[in-house]
């Protein structure tokens, strides 16, 4: 299973092509965030998880950047990444937001549900226009802080998950590898 998972991964050459990520410079180049080791793929799992759920946008970029100042290993964080994908981000995001709503105590009943996927109305005016862009950063301004304590708290605490699961089934398959070595050898 690892070696099918490391002829998936992205060669270093191919991401320091990446024109997303070829101001990382040699930096994404050093051998260590390459490595497969527990604890690089543990931390780099966990930095791609977080990167999903806190921002929507230029989540591989900036989990990469963080595996590099942190020598993770960075295709654990690009592949981390996709828990969250654009289908998935408004169920997650209305979770967040209605966690954070429930959490800062503020009203949930249809006068205070947002409304940001109906989009700008047309505009027959400059004036109309403008007073719909207002209505949008408002119904923005409203959500944005249970948004964030939400989306906050699905960061922090699904990449909590991540580094625990990936480091529980590390061990536990390290072990059982051991346990099948030592049965053969007490057998033969």
């Amino acid at each position: 299973m690892l070696e099918r998972l490391r002829r998936l991964m992205p060669t270093p050459g191919t991401m320091a092509n990446n024109p997303w990520l070829r101001w990382l410079g040699p930096s994404l180049l050093h051998p260590r965030v390459w490595h497969m080791s527990r604890r690089g793929v543990a931390v780099g799992a966990a930095i791609g998880v977080f990167f999903a759920f806190i921002t929507p946008i230029a989540q591989i970029p900036l989990s990469a950047a963080v595996s590099i100042a942190l020598r993770a290993n960075i295709p654990a964080a690009v592949v981390a990444t996709l828990v969250n994908t654009p289908p998935t981000f408004g169920p997650v995001y209305y979770a967040a937001w209605w966690l954070g709503s429930k959490l800062l105590d503020e009203p949930m009943n249809d006068k205070h549900t947002p409304s940001v996927l109906d989009g700008l109305p047309p505009a027959a005016s400059a004036a109309d226009a403008l007073t719909g862009w207002r209505k949008w950063i408002a119904t923005l301004r409203a959500i944005g802080k249970p948004l964030l304590v939400g989306t906050l708290i699905f960061s922090f605490g699904f990449s909590s998950l991540a580094y625990l699961l990936v480091n529980g089934v590390w061990h536990w398959r390290v072990r059982a590898k051991r346990r099948r070595r030592l049965r053969q050898r007490s057998a033969a």
